[in-house]
């Protein structure tokens, strides 16, 4: 189902919600929307701007959210201010400039979640910005997700061909965020708190969206400008955990603890600040509150479940069977709305696969098959699955619908769950069934969104 960009960030403020009783796919959707338009930028960084400093104001940025980060930064920074710096964002992430909106931040693109040389060569020229600075000049720093991979700086010994391989592994590994991003900060000459290092002696405040479960500043974006208490065994730890190789010379820089990051108490961050302008919290309430609004008791379950996708899914499905079933937890008509990070598990496919049968998708794809099969065509049970940012792991849709004759379209097309699970090919399924979510990049990122509505 494709959505066009505008209505998820402007609609849910202007358009009507739909009647969920008579169009379940469409309020689920709106939905969706509002959690999206509650997370852009525009909404909450105002509150959180310092005054403009007697030096200069350099602005450094990553993520997936960072182009519309830089624009509303423009648009709220006193126009006679100077304003100038660099931001880097994924490809095709950076949205249309508004009219009459000076342009002051430099804004450049780069690949997600595999890091490419434009991240490289973007970091690189983060690090030399940060160069001369004084104690009367202020860095504005705009983090969001998907900054781990947009800023790859490798570490002393390490290639661009190193991390990628590394990267890659861990996105297959089933690991969770946590995990990924302490081995990244261990591996990197810019995050885990090294770009806030080069800043000194600068004042630096850190404006955040929230990706991750718990909201904590040291794992988005792998924390460039936070200190980070994790350290190089657990890195290593991890490494091992999931069987991931890596060069020799790392393991040995590892064991030995020469990649270790600046710890909390180091006087690099004194005086620095911290802002979550954005959260998954803050989205699922502004979901709940739409729903409640159209009369339909809402209900959010959590803003940090994780866990493998299919699985997570079925324990959604066990609450709202309960739910249709007997009323309990929840009495229906109602929603039920969670977020966080899930992981997906990529199976190994035979190297003779034919392109159109390997797996394609990503979490809220997989979380939706595993809902999809628990819930065994449940009637009065729809769901929606997304995530936050517009894209669904590398494919161009944001996530997936499900209905209570989702599995039976699939039967009478010759396709069975079971077997696109087996590929993790989420995109496959739910595209056949024209179920899928495509709204386009959001130009936010507050991780997962899902709905239920048990009517």
């Amino acid at each position: 189902m494709t959505q066009p960009l505008n209505a998820f960030v402007t609609g849910p403020a202007t358009v009507a919600c739909p009647d969920p009783a008579q169009a379940p796919r469409a309020f689920l959707t709106h939905l969706f929307g509002v959690a999206v338009a509650r997370a852009l930028p525009l909404q909450s960084m105002a509150a959180f701007l310092p005054p403009p400093p007697k030096g200069r104001t350099i602005v450094l940025g990553a993520g997936k959210a960072g182009g519309s980060m830089a624009q509303a930064l423009e648009a709220l920074w006193p126009a006679e201010a100077p304003l100038g710096g660099l931001v880097v964002t994924r490809y095709h992430h950076i949205p249309p400039r508004p009219e009459g909106l000076r342009s002051r931040i430099e804004i450049v693109e780069a690949a997600h979640p595999v890091p490419d040389a434009a991240g490289l060569a973007a970091a690189q020229r983060m690090l030399a910005l940060t160069q001369g600075l004084t104690r009367d000049d202020l860095v504005l720093c705009l983090i969001s997700g998907g900054g781990s991979a947009l800023l790859t700086l490798p570490a002393e010994g390490l290639t661009l061909e190193d991390k990628q391989g590394i990267n890659k592994a861990l996105l297959n590994s089933g690991a969770s965020i946590g995990e990924m991003n302490c081995v990244r900060k261990h591996l990197s000459r810019i995050k885990g708190g090294r770009l806030a290092a080069a800043c000194a002696p600068a004042q630096v405040v850190t404006l955040t969206i929230s990706d991750v479960p718990g909201d904590d500043p040291s794992i988005i974006a792998s924390g460039p400008t936070v200190p980070d208490a994790s350290t190089c065994a657990e890195a290593l730890a991890i490494l091992q955990r999931y069987a991931i190789d890596i060069p020799a010379a790392l393991r040995t820089q590892l064991e030995e603890g020469t990649l270790e990051t600046p710890k909390p108490g180091d006087a690099a961050f004194d005086g620095h600040a911290v802002h979550l302008i954005a959260t998954p919290q803050q989205s699922l309430e502004a979901a709940a509150a739409a729903a409640r609004a159209a009369g339909i008791a809402a209900y959010i379950l959590s803003d940090e479940i994780e866990g493998e996708s299919r699985e997570v899914g079925k324990v959604h499905a066990a609450l709202a069977r309960a739910a249709a079933h007997r009323g309990q937890p929840f009495a229906r008509p109602c929603v039920i709305l969670s977020g966080g990070e899930t992981t997906v598990t990529v199976r190994p496919q035979p190297k003779d696969l034919p392109r159109d049968q390997r797996g394609r998708g990503g979490r809220a794809g997989e979380f939706c098959m595993g809902l999809a099969q628990a819930l065994q065509g449940q009637p009065g049970v729809y769901a929606l699955a997304a995530d936050t940012d517009g894209i669904d792991g590398v494919e161009d849709n944001a996530g997936a619908h499900v209905a209570p004759d989702t599995l039976n379209r699939a039967r009478a097309q010759g396709m069975k769950v079971e077997q696109y699970l087996d590929r993790n090919d989420a995109y496959g399924y739910f595209s056949a069934l024209d179920d899928l979510v495509v709204s386009g990049p959001t130009h936010t990122n507050v991780n997962d969104f899902r709905a239920l509505l048990i009517l």
